[in-house]
């Protein structure tokens, strides 16, 4: 028998110990997430938004056969990745750090990446269940789109797992340096809601001005909602199109230098971070939010 030294066995243990936290604390912030009613009513609220717009929307796609409904539920579906990345996940991060979460992290051996690991996967978890429910309530309520063979299902996949770690990263990056919760929604909520209506998920992109169409193409709420369309409508449905295509590669293209970029920048943000975090700085913030009225 090999016997295993414990000098050798050390670096891998060290290396798989900040996956293993991660994804015991993700464990336990998704139970927390299931018994807290109010935090499922905010992403239940989403799906539901999603179907009421769709429902009143009537016509078709022009130039095409396809409901404009269904297009409406692709981007709605796309935006559901994208909130959550950008939208809840800072204001996650802003509350936590203000709550003394990355004093502590600052402590731990291998404790920022084991947060990452817990973050991501609260976060994928909470988005694929989200979007199974609006797709199923879609095609049950309101004869929704679903995706058209294997092919079809295989898309949904990676554009949503790819769309993720586009924006996942880059979620954590901005929550590393928001101010404070009270804050936080106000920046970033503007910005994401103009990305909703100049990226193609409610409108067809046909309809913008051409200035718009090319400063959407930079943000991945665009070519998400590409994707998750190449995926939930007809091939026939291309022709409204920018580019008369679907355009899958630069999709993945896109997406994927997104993910680079948001991974390149949590890391180093969150343990700025955590290394600006004191008792001190932690307790002045306790006590601002006590002052406006804010529960900690």
């Amino acid at each position: 028998m090999t016997e295993t030294h414990p000098a050798q066995d050390g670096p891998r243990r060290a290396v798989r110990t900040p996956w293993r936290a991660g994804l015991l604390r993700g464990g336990i912030e998704l139970r927390h997430l299931l018994r807290n009613p109010k935090e499922m009513s905010g992403h239940l609220g989403n799906v539901v938004v999603a179907l009421v717009v769709a429902g009143l929307v009537g016509d078709d796609v022009p130039g095409t056969r396809t409901p404009m409904a269904h297009l409406v539920l692709a981007g709605f579906a796309a935006y559901l990745i994208f909130q959550v990345g950008l939208l809840n996940l800072p204001q996650m991060l802003v509350t936590e750090r203000e709550e003394g979460a990355l004093l502590r992290l600052r402590a731990t051996p291998g404790g920022i990446h084991a947060y990452l690991v817990a973050k991501s996967l609260l976060v994928v978890v909470t988005t694929v269940a989200t979007l199974a429910v609006l797709l199923a309530l879609a095609a049950l309520l309101v004869d929704g789109p679903l995706p058209q063979g294997p092919a079809g299902w295989v898309t949904l996949l990676w554009v949503t797992m790819l769309g993720l770690l586009a924006v996942v990263p880059l979620g954590a990056a901005i929550g590393a340096v928001l101010p404070n919760p009270r804050e936080a929604l106000a920046l970033i909520m503007l910005p994401a809601m103009a990305l909703l209506f100049t990226s193609g998920a409610v409108f067809p992109l046909t309809s913008l001005p051409v200035p718009v169409q090319q400063a959407a193409s930079v943000f991945p709420l665009k070519w998400m909602a590409q994707g998750l369309r190449s995926a939930l409508l007809p091939d026939s449905a291309r022709a409204a199109e920018a580019a008369g295509s679907w355009e899958l590669p630069m999709v993945a293209l896109v997406l994927s230098a997104w993910a680079v970029l948001g991974f390149l920048l949590a890391v180093p943000l969150l343990r700025r971070a955590a290394r600006r975090e004191s008792g001190s700085r932690v307790a002045a913030g306790l006590r601002r939010a006590e002052q406006s009225g804010v529960p900690a």
